[in-house]
């Protein structure tokens, strides 16, 4: 395999590999493309739907009201976060459970499908009644629901890759169970379940802001998006859409830089 050096791309011999920074100039210049394009539509043509905002428009509003979309991205962002925790913890748990216990794997396997099957509009009204219209935790559930799948199913699937030639080679050097679990499973694991983080993160983030549109609280993104496009205030509403997308770039911006620091580290 040929390397890149100076910037340029490499072959690998399965396809071209274009270089690191064109994997960060593309999604800018699509971007700027498609801003033009918008402000072309709705400013010079003037051909978009009313209800469409302009750029600038938006631009205003975010520059009006950047301490109160602050304050509400704030209580999403950790609505999301604890839900991400909450979802995946329990979600590590039974993925061990499930990779040790062949039985306990044959009783989640029908409960994980139904979760990965339950609409999350179904729920949540559901929820946000159940804890109450004061409470943030009807919010945090369905982001710990949502993200409890895809992490459960990486879990599991990295616990069970593993080679039978290399736990027979510590075990024939006399390594116990735990050592065998904290050399060799774990490690090769860990990638998989920064993967499983990594999509969790941004399902996390849209299962908050569904939450918060169907009810609950009177803050946070989804709120405020429900309450300025219902009273016909586009813009508004947009900039707090601009505010949503910030915190979903976050997460996934840092469970993605999560993981490649845990796939640098080659399993044994």
């Amino acid at each position: 395999m040929r390397q890149a050096r100076g910037g340029r791309s490499a072959y690998d011999g399965s396809g071209w590999t274009p270089p690191s920074w064109v994997r960060i100039v593309a999604p800018v210049v699509v971007g700027l493309v498609i801003l033009l394009l918008w402000i072309l539509v709705v400013d010079v043509l003037a051909i978009a739907p009313r209800a469409l905002p302009s750029p600038i428009a938006i631009l205003e509003q975010i520059a009006d009201h950047n301490d109160i979309i602050l304050e509400d991205m704030a209580i999403t962002a950790r609505n999301a976060l604890i839900g991400l925790a909450l979802g995946a913890i329990v979600a590590i748990l039974l993925g061990a459970l499930a990779s040790a216990f062949g039985p306990i794997d044959g009783m989640l396997a029908p409960l994980v499908s139904a979760i990965a099957v339950v609409p999350i509009v179904a729920i949540t009204p559901i929820l946000n009644t159940m804890f109450g219209a004061s409470s943030q935790f009807g919010r945090v559930a369905v982001a710990a629901i949502a993200s409890f799948v895809p992490v459960f199913v990486n879990v599991l699937r990295g616990l069970r890759q593993t080679r039978p030639v290399h736990r027979d080679v510590l075990r024939s050097a006399g390594a116990n169970g735990w050592q065998t679990f904290r050399v060799l499973t774990l490690p090769t694991a860990v990638p998989y379940l920064m993967t499983g983080l990594r999509i969790a993160s941004s399902i996390a983030v849209i299962a908050a802001l569904v939450a918060e549109y169907f009810g609950g609280p009177a803050d946070g993104i989804g709120t405020a998006i429900a309450t300025y496009a219902k009273s016909g205030r586009a813009a508004l509403a947009f900039a707090y859409v601009a505010g949503g997308i910030a915190i979903g770039l976050a997460f996934f911006l840092v469970t993605s830089l999560l993981e490649r620091i845990a796939t640098r580290r080659k399993p044994v």
